[in-house]
């Protein structure tokens, strides 16, 4: 396994997240292979859940994880044929009447690293108080977290473990992230989605392993942006959501990011744009939704300096005419739903945040020493709900 750059030091205080980054293709055909073998007890668990007419899907994490959700729920609804939500566990824990207002059927879907999170074991309490029958499928990386003990032998749960690598130990959600994720599409996705990790993970290391990609990541960043957006459609936005929360993280704020869809972003968020801003625009497979990514692209190009603007795409020259090295490749996943696209996509951005965080002096692996922003969670109070 090769680091995501050769020229990165593990003495730089980012050992973690440099491996973590790297070692993801490794560890979705893992997923993969723990999905397969856990198919006939997800099988009798999603089943007779999912054929009901009545179901309500809710996809449920916090900050990265929550982000699981976002790129998941457009699929999920489709491929299902039911109500896919996704809710951040901040908001359904603040807001458990609200954002459970249904009082359906529910299968709620758990993404959490650690499973120590105060909002991760809360929320599925509280859904079990505020709804008269909910289902739990918890994916978690932490074997040992408080969320995978308290469901491990409920008759209504189902646990569904990450790969043990994949609990990362750096400050922020890398590999935790597309696992869990990939986990997901699998389980509840179906044979839809056979052979898909083997082609995301040969993507991926086309970008781990590639000094160009090193390069063209580094003259993004050569000027220093105070800026940068992110911008995609559809299970896209989600996933510039997670890539402005990673840039964030890493540069422990100093780099600000914004995301928005790329019809959205004119509708005020536009406003962030000035001389030093750059931004990535993921543009999507599908051809009808790829046509509002190429426009943002092309509009963004005309009001940006020249090389602010780079597109990542399963077509290297979908939307950048003469772009050059401003369109990013994702080898061989053309016809990918998008979905699995955002998977092998935001490898790129991990790296953009891993440059950033280096080149602003700071040690990804914990960008905030003095501990403001903390890897678990802390400093929540959970009230009780009274019915």
């Amino acid at each position: 396994m090769t680091t995501p750059s050769s020229t990165l030091s593990l003495d730089d205080g980012a050992a973690h997240t440099v491996r973590e980054i790297a070692q993801q293709p490794a560890l979705w055909r893992e997923v993969d292979r723990i999905v397969s073998a856990d198919r006939d007890a997800l099988d009798a668990f999603l089943r007779p859940l999912v054929a009901r007419g009545d179901l309500r899907v809710v996809l449920t994490g916090a900050g990265t994880s929550a982000f699981a959700g976002q790129v998941l729920q457009p699929a999920l609804a489709r491929r299902l044929g039911r109500r896919v939500d996704a809710v951040a566990t901040t908001d359904l824990v603040a807001d458990p009447r609200g954002c459970l207002a249904e009082d359906v059927p529910t299968l709620l879907v758990s993404f959490a690293r650690s499973g120590d999170s105060p909002e991760s074991v809360a929320a599925t309490a509280l859904a079990d108080q505020v709804l008269s029958e909910v289902h739990h499928l918890v994916i978690t990386c932490n074997e040992q977290g408080r969320l995978a003990r308290e469901h491990a032998e409920l008759p209504t749960s189902h646990v569904l473990l990450m790969p043990p690598g994949s609990n990362d130990r750096g400050f922020a959600m890398t590999s935790s992230f597309t696992c869990m994720t990939l986990a997901a599409l699998l389980a509840l996705g179906g044979s839809a989605y056979d052979g898909v990790a083997e082609r995301l993970a040969r993507a991926a290391e086309s970008i781990t392993d590639s000094g160009a990609v090193d390069r063209t990541v580094g003259a993004l960043l050569e000027n220093a942006p105070e800026r940068i957006v992110f911008l995609g459609s559809g299970p896209l936005k989600g996933l510039a959501e997670e890539s402005a929360l990673k840039v964030l993280e890493l540069t422990g704020g100093t780099l600000m990011a914004v995301a928005e869809s790329s019809l959205g972003f004119r509708h005020g968020p536009k406003a962030v744009l000035n001389d030093r801003a750059v931004a990535v625009v993921y543009v999507s497979n599908d051809p009808y939704t790829r046509k509002y990514d190429q426009d943002i692209s092309a509009e963004l190009r005309g009001n940006l300096p020249a090389g602010s603007v780079v597109t990542v795409s399963a077509d290297s020259g979908a939307g950048t005419e003469g772009a050059g090295a401003d369109a990013w490749p994702l080898p061989g996943l053309d016809g990918v739903e998008d979905v699995a696209l955002a998977l092998s996509a935001v490898v790129y951005a991990q790296l953009i945040a891993l440059r950033a965080s280096l080149a602003r002096g700071l040690r990804p692996d914990n960008p905030f020493p003095s501990g403001e922003v903390n890897r678990v969670v802390r400093g929540v109070t959970l009230h009780s709900l009274h019915n």
